[in-house]
């Protein structure tokens, strides 16, 4: 409701529309109820009376004329009933008012009458502003300022914008808990909402709805700006093995800059490593974009994506994006089983053999109990074929399945399988065959269900006939980097529509809800709605369920078509075992939580400790590791948290300005284990600048959620009258009358005078 409806409101109804919605409407009647009932019927049957003896007037006039006395005769009674607004009202110099003033480094952006956001609350919340002398005549006041958390400060003049992010839940908490034992009458936010530090908001808000505490929302800074161009997020893998080519999706930000140009500029430890020419298209808000890494080297590096300024733009600090990436040194170990020598296995494994991030261990079954091992550690492992125990499962990343049948393994060993996905957290390749998948009568086994298609059982089933398919990818495949066999998009979709068709010989099913289909297979003579999901995959537990149902993609290297030194079976084979083994945890793994702070802020170290069959471990002793941007080591001891078993923790404040390298080491009796490396950024810029328009519906939520109400920054002064009305701390009830409001007697005059006009009109007066 606008300002001007809110006056004609309160005009009419002596309140203005919030006083209502806080308070109950009650009857208080100044004599008994039934007599006004009975005063009511006597009314009724007086104006009835009255009008059946009237002669000369249509039955129409009778009705219209009674109807309008007999309103005006209820209004008059209702009166008597004595209608009040009763309200909940703070006792002044009683309770406590929490006043959180919002210090991050988006308050710094000058959109407010061309003054800083900062400046504007300082105007508006400091010691001599009328605000702030209204509020102290009521309430004992304490103010906040709040970033990555709440501080109690002596007033607006402490506030610097320093800080790198907002979590509006923890600073709801902190005061929470600050004045715990207090009688807190309210919350006051004043903030622009920029809130990126992924507390649990919700729950923040249960706790003060529960304790009838509302909160306030002061809303600083403009929701939309007028020109402006901002990149508004980068979604970057949280790490990839070395020489992976890495791929950015980047969402880009626009404001009132349709139809230009501007650079997208990619920095790795402030190297330049990629650039783009970004055209802003003439409509839309957001622009994304994909930018392509080089392979870098192993390490922790800083990630920056920055667009170049637009001339006239408004606010330039959003240009700048920035995040971490871990590169992994390698090998990681994937384990191929064949059921018989074919080419498929010779060429997968040629094909990633001279990439030194992996290493694929070759089982091929040559005989009855007899197995050709290849890349194995030591001549002991995997001596009897297949592993039989987790443990020695469990060492292995991914697994790929070829041709071979379900009877090959032992309940056991399928269930192994199942759980390789679901608790290792692994990744799970089945690839066609004969005897593969449906064919290999793995329909129904415990591993079928980690499996994207589902898989089928006939009793009278001799296997499907080959079938030539056109592979090709879907909308997923096409931006899929595990599918990129060329950089730009049409280059890439020419590649695919070249390649040879390939043949399946399997029964591809349905695919599972939630599965993803990446690549499809099309034959010859049928229409779009018979192609077949190819390469296709589900998140299953804490791991990932492949299947590629083709026999022979090796074809795609000795086709005749096929050049002599054409890479694209290398390409593909390297990027899908990457892609398989990306993410894939380890037994200790570390994280910093945020993973990006301004110097000077806590972060939460979380570690989570499982042991050889990947079982949580709640005894061991665990010690995170960090390398400063100087070079400098810290060792900070970790303690188990009792909520969640495997699973330690601890807080740690960085001082310094840059990538901090993370690692933890835990023992488990005699058995040491190291994670490998996360990262934390201790960046000063603000990581809330990036989407730095007010959020006015996440404020309104806020105030929604707890019974307060959403203001804008030139309306905050009603806030005077309005925190007052409160059900929380020391109260008083309030009572006020209703029956003397402006509207009660401007409908008896409506109503009487418009029977007086009426009967004037039809010559009775």
């Amino acid at each position: 409701m606008g300002a001007a409806a809110e006056s004609v409101f309160a005009f009419l109804f002596k309140y203005p529309p919030r006083l209502y919605e806080r308070g109950d409407v009650v009857l208080a009647p100044v004599v008994a109820t039934p007599v006004i009932a009975l005063a009511f019927v006597a009314a009724l049957a007086l104006v009835v009376l009255t009008y059946r003896r009237l002669r000369g007037i249509s039955l129409a006039d009778r009705a219209l004329l009674g109807g309008w006395r007999v309103l005006a005769f209820a209004i008059v009674l209702a009166c008597l009933l004595r209608p009040m607004l009763v309200l909940s009202t703070a006792v002044a110099q009683r309770n406590v008012l929490a006043i959180l003033l919002d210090d991050s480094r988006s308050m710094r952006l000058a959109d407010v009458d061309g003054a800083t956001r900062t400046s504007a609350v300082q105007r508006t919340f400091g010691d001599s502003s009328t605000l702030v002398k209204g509020l102290s005549t009521r309430f004992a006041v304490r103010v906040f300022r709040f970033a990555a958390g709440a501080t109690p400060v002596a007033g607006a003049g402490a506030l610097t914008a320093s800080g790198g992010r907002t979590d509006l839940a923890a600073a709801l908490d902190d005061v929470r808990d600050e004045l715990a034992g207090m009688p807190l009458a309210g919350v006051i936010v004043a903030t622009d909402g920029a809130d990126n530090g992924g507390g649990d908001l919700a729950a923040s808000l249960r706790a003060l709805e529960m304790r009838r505490v509302p909160v306030h929302t002061v809303g600083v800074g403009q929701e939309r700006f007028s020109r402006d161009i901002a990149v508004a997020s980068v979604s970057a893998p949280p790490s990839v093995l070395e020489g992976s080519t890495v791929l950015l999706d980047a969402a880009i930000g626009v404001r009132g800059v349709g139809g230009e140009r501007t650079t997208l500029t990619v920095e790795a430890n402030g190297r330049i490593v990629a650039t783009e020419e970004l055209r802003v298209p003439d409509r839309g808000d957001v622009v994304r974009t994909r930018l392509r890494l080089p392979p870098l080297a192993a390490g922790t590096w800083q990630i920056s994506v920055r667009a170049r300024p637009i001339r006239g733009e408004q606010v330039g600090d959003n240009n700048v994006f920035h995040t971490m990436l871990e590169v992994r040194p390698g090998p990681v170990r994937v384990l191929y089983l064949e059921g018989e020598p074919r080419p498929e296995f010779a060429f997968l494994r040629r094909a990633v053999a001279a990439d030194s991030a992996l290493q694929v261990v070759g089982l091929v079954r040559t005989a009855e109990h007899k197995f050709l091992r290849l890349g194995v550690r030591d001549s002991l492992e995997l001596l009897s074929g297949f592993p039989s125990r987790r443990e020695e499962l469990f060492r292995f990343r991914a697994v790929v399945l070829g041709s071979i049948e379900s009877s090959f393994f032992t309940g056991e060993q399928l269930r192994m399988l199942s759980d390789f996905v679901s608790q290792r957290g692994g990744t799970l390749l089945a690839l066609g065959g004969r005897s593969a998948l449906s064919e290999g009568g793995f329909a129904e086994t415990p591993m079928a269900e980690a499996l994207p298609v589902v898989l089928t059982r006939s009793a009278n089933d001799t296997g499907a006939p080959a079938t030539q398919l056109s592979v090709r990818p879907t909308a997923a495949g096409r931006v899929h980097a595990a599918l990129r066999l060329r950089e730009s998009d049409a280059a890439n979709a020419a590649r695919w529509d070249s390649l040879p068709a390939l043949t399946s010989v399997n029964r591809l099913g349905a695919l599972r809800s939630g599965a993803t289909t990446l690549l499809t297979g099309h034959t010859e003579g049928t229409d779009a709605s018979g192609d077949v999901p190819l390469l296709a995959f589900q998140r299953y537990g804490r791991g990932m369920g492949v299947v590629f149902g083709v026999q022979d993609s090796w074809l795609w290297r000795m086709d005749a078509r096929m050049p002599v030194d054409d890479a694209t079976h290398a390409t593909l084979w390297r990027q899908l075992l990457r892609w398989m083994v990306e993410g894939v945890p380890d037994q200790v793994e570390v994280a910093a939580v945020p993973s990006r702070v301004a110097p000077g802020e806590p972060v939460t170290l979380r570690a989570r400790v499982v042991d050889s069959t990947f079982t949580v471990v709640n005894g061991a002793t665990v010690v995170a590791r960090l390398t400063t941007p100087t070079g400098a080591i810290v060792d900070v001891p970790m303690e188990r948290a009792l909520r969640d078993d495997g699973t330690y923790v601890a807080s740690f404040v960085p001082a310094e300005r840059g990538a901090y390298a993370l690692s933890a080491v835990a023992r488990l009796g005699r058995d040491t284990l190291r994670s490998v490396s996360g990262a934390l950024l201790a960046d000063d810029q603000g990581a809330d600048v990036e989407q730095a328009e007010l959020r006015a519906p996440l404020l309104r939520h806020v105030a929604d959620e707890t019974g307060g109400r959403y203001y804008k920054l030139a309306d905050a002064n009603r806030l005077v009258d309005d925190v007052a009305y409160t059900e929380s701390g020391v109260t008083q009830r309030d009572a006020r009358d209703l029956w003397d409001a402006p509207a009660v007697f401007l409908a008896l005059v409506l109503l009487l005078g418009g029977e007086w006009s009426w009967r004037r009109y039809r010559g009775l007066a």
